[in-house]
């Protein structure tokens, strides 16, 4: 007589796909959660999240020197993505300069110490299943549905606002570290509705 396992799917009760941007009052909800909370670490996180555009497993892997000269936060960054082993720069806006200058001093940080240090003995820094945790945590406060938005939802959001406001693929490109202009146009899903929005442009 057979036995029958029943295995609960990985993904039930999970929204597959592309994890959607933030818009811009969801950014500042999230924002001035975290700073009335007075949550230094998270605020910093969160900001250089979405000024970077890193992916979550360089993100958590930044150290203090990738972004400081001296005293100094630097108003622009480059690391090398460990996915693709290729450079990739990125700003930091003055507001994320702030929290990250608010955290370093905080967290009394040296140069050679990582960002965002675990709290885990086994780990030097936060992981990317801890830092998925996190922003799970921060959407949620905000009132959005932490299974719909994830890490990638940070790299994300400010790469589609500035593909919105611009329409230069080839700036998103650069700055998502993307080595194919196809990967860029996949990543943010704009083919349909900017095929839709050309079409309800042109009269006949």
């Amino acid at each position: 007589m057979e036995s029958t396992l029943h295995r609960e799917p990985w993904n039930k009760g999970k929204l597959i796909g592309q994890k959607p941007p933030l818009k811009p009052k969801d950014i500042w909800a999230i924002r001035i959660h975290l700073q009335k909370e007075g949550l230094v670490r998270d605020l910093a996180m969160f900001n250089l999240a979405i000024d970077s555009k890193l992916r979550g497993c360089d993100l958590v892997n930044l150290r203090v020197r990738d972004i400081t000269h001296g005293h100094q936060i630097l108003m622009r960054a480059m690391v090398v993505q460990r996915k693709t082993q290729r450079p990739v720069q990125f700003e930091l806006t003055e507001p994320t300069r702030a929290a990250v200058t608010a955290w370093i001093e905080r967290a009394h940080l040296q140069p050679e110490q990582y960002l965002f240090r675990s709290r885990l003995r086994a780990s030097e820094h936060v992981s990317t299943r801890q830092y998925a945790r996190i922003v799970h945590q921060w959407v949620a406060a905000v009132g959005l549905d932490p299974t719909v938005y994830g890490t990638h939802t940070m790299r994300r959001t400010k790469a589609t606002l500035i593909y919105k406001r611009t329409k230069n693929l080839r700036a998103v490109q650069l700055l998502l570290g993307h080595s194919k202009l196809e990967s860029t146009v996949r990543y943010l899903g704009i083919e349909v509705d900017d095929a839709l929005e050309i079409s309800e442009q042109t009269e006949i």
